[in-house]
C-alpha cells in the first residue's frame, strides 16, 4: 500500500503538537471508579518514552508493500488528555516518518486523529482525519468509527470507500507478560464499504528499541 492509501485506509505522535486540531477534553474526577477508558489511558501512558518494533499481521493483498516493511511505533508524548504515537515504517531501507496517531480524552470519550506530513513537514491533503469512540470499550481496546469531519474530508479527496472506517487500538500494559499494542483499520461491505477491508499491525511490547528521530514536522 502506498503512502497515499495508507493515509486514508490505516493508517500509517512526545512531539510538540503544534497545529493540530484541539478538541474540548476532560480527565475524570478525583475519586471517581475508573471506566475501561481510564483503564485503556493508563495501560497506554504505561509505554510513555519507549519504542517498540512491530510488523503486518493481516494478509489483504493491497498492503503487499507492507508485508516485509520494518515497523517501529513510539509512545513520544503522554499527558492528561493527550497522547501522542509516531508510526515509522521503512521499505528497502528508506524511512517514511509522515504518520502520527494522536489520541485524546474528549467530553464524550476518547479521540482518535492521524496527522500526516511531508517530509519536508507540510500538511498532507489527507491528514486529522479518524474518528471518537461511541460506547465504553474495554481496558484493553477502544473502537473509533469515522467522524462527520473525516467522511467530509474523504469525500473531498475523492476517497469515498473510507468513509465506513472504524479503526481500532488494543495495548497491554506494561506490567503484561508478552504484551502487544495493535493498530487496526476495517471496513466492510454489510457497514456499507464498496469491498471489505483489513489492515492491521502488531508491536512487541516486551522489548523496547532504540528511540527513532522524530516524525516529519514535530523537530
Amino acid at each position: 500500500m502506498g503512502k497515499t492509501e495508507l493515509t486514508a485506509s490505516a493508517l500509517a505522535a512526545a512531539i510538540a503538537l503544534a497545529g493540530c486540531s484541539a478538541p474540548d477534553t476532560a480527565t475524570p474526577d478525583d475519586g471517581a471508579a475508573a471506566t475501561p477508558q481510564d483503564e485503556f489511558w493508563t495501560a497506554l501512558s504505561s509505554h510513555c518514552g519507549n519504542a517498540f518494533a512491530g510488523k503486518l499481521v493481516s494478509e489483504d493483498a493491497a498492503d503487499a508493500d507492507f508485508a516485509e516493511a520494518e515497523m517501529v511505533m513510539h509512545v513520544r508524548e503522554c499527558s492528561d488528555d493527550r497522547i501522542a504515537i509516531p508510526f515509522h515504517v521503512a521499505a528497502d531501507g528508506e524511512w517514511d516518518r509522515s504518520r502520527t496517531w494522536l489520541i485524546t480524552r474528549t467530553e464524550t470519550g476518547l479521540r482518535l486523529k492521524h496527522d500526516h506530513r511531508h517530509e519536508d513537514g507540510t500538511k498532507d491533503a489527507v491528514t486529522m482525519y479518524g474518528g471518537d469512540t461511541d460506547d465504553a470499550g474495554s481496558a484493553t481496546s477502544q473502537d473509533f468509527p469515522v467522524d462527520a469531519e473525516s467522511t467530509a474530508l474523504f469525500e473531498r479527496e475523492g476517497l469515498a470507500a473510507s468513509v465506513t472506517n472504524v479503526w481500532t487500538v488494543a495495548v497491554d500494559d506494561a506490567d503484561v507478560e508478552n504484551g502487544v499494542f495493535a493498530y487496526q483499520l476495517k471496513r466492510t461491505v454489510d457497514a456499507g464499504a464498496p469491498e471489505d477491508r483489513f489492515f492491521r499491525v502488531e508491536f512487541d511490547l516486551s522489548e523496547t528499541v532504540d528511540a527513532p528521530l522524530p516524525a516529519w514536522g514535530w523537530e
